[in-house]
């Protein structure tokens, strides 16, 4: 899968394979890397060439939107900014608890104008406010992210965090472990390293779909053992790029039935 998400005025390619969450966001992050990419004489409405911009840095195409509902996952995200190239989605947390706030970054500066036509639009029964965002925020709520999910903030609850954990233990192991937190831009090679102590194969990850087709941040692997799939949870709240991963203990039933129902 070269990208996550088509919008209806083309796919962004100003990366090599399409993808940027994961290890490519880390990337841009390092480099400070400006979006933007429309191909030269592009007539896309919602894309802007990089000569618009000649001789200054395009601005950093981020918005932040608040109100989110709070089982609200990137597809629906993706479904609120119908139309436009959603390069990644960020949701805040805070003490382990989803905000309600997110950071979008699209595929093209000019998008920003139209994705803030979106403002007070309905998610579900929440209308969502959406604002203008700079590349300074969005690289704070990685940092704050990252600090999160190895446990750094002090207002964490330690007791909660080990009896999560003491779960998870205690569940009896099937070789089958399920991945829940994946960039959408994430495909079986993203999956393959984040495992690369552990034989795996293409075949044995399954990327979990949606109804319309689209990434759903799941994913389900089949370990060559219990004993492989026992000793992978030590991946557990690792990250893949600035995204921890969270890992559970599953069946082949549950495996089955999410892979028929993207279907």
């Amino acid at each position: 899968m070269s990208m996550y998400y088509r919008g209806n005025f083309g796919r962004f390619d100003y990366f090599d394979d399409g993808r940027e969450m994961g290890p490519k966001r880390q990337r841009l992050v390092d480099q400070g890397s400006s979006f933007y990419g429309a191909s030269p004489g592009s007539s896309y409405m919602y894309n802007a060439s990089p000569y618009a911009y000649t001789g200054q840095s395009p601005p950093f195409p981020l918005v932040r939107l608040r109100g989110l509902p709070f089982n609200c996952t990137e597809a629906d995200v993706a479904e609120f900014f119908h139309g436009l190239d959603i390069v990644d989605v960020l949701f805040v947390h805070h003490d382990g608890k989803f905000t309600g706030e997110a950071f979008c970054v699209l595929g093209y500066p000019l998008q920003v104008d139209f994705a803030l036509q979106r403002n007070r639009q309905s998610m579900g029964r929440r209308y969502v406010e959406v604002f203008r965002s700079k590349r300074q925020d969005y690289y704070k709520a990685i940092a704050n992210e990252v600090s999160e999910a190895r446990g750094g903030s002090p207002h964490r609850s330690i007791s909660r965090g080990k009896s999560s954990n003491e779960r998870k233990d205690s569940a009896e192991h099937t070789g089958i472990l399920r991945l829940r937190g994946l960039p959408f831009s994430a495909g079986k090679d993203d999956v393959l390293e984040f495992f690369k102590d552990f034989e795996l194969s293409e075949d044995s990850i399954h990327i979990v779909f949606n109804s319309e087709g689209r990434p759903s941040g799941e994913a389900y692997v089949e370990f060559a053992s219990t004993d492989d799939s026992r000793a992978a949870m030590a991946k557990d709240r690792m990250t893949l790029g600035s995204r921890y991963i969270e890992l559970f203990v599953s069946t082949h039933e549950e495996l089955d039935e999410a892979v028929s129902r993207g279907r």
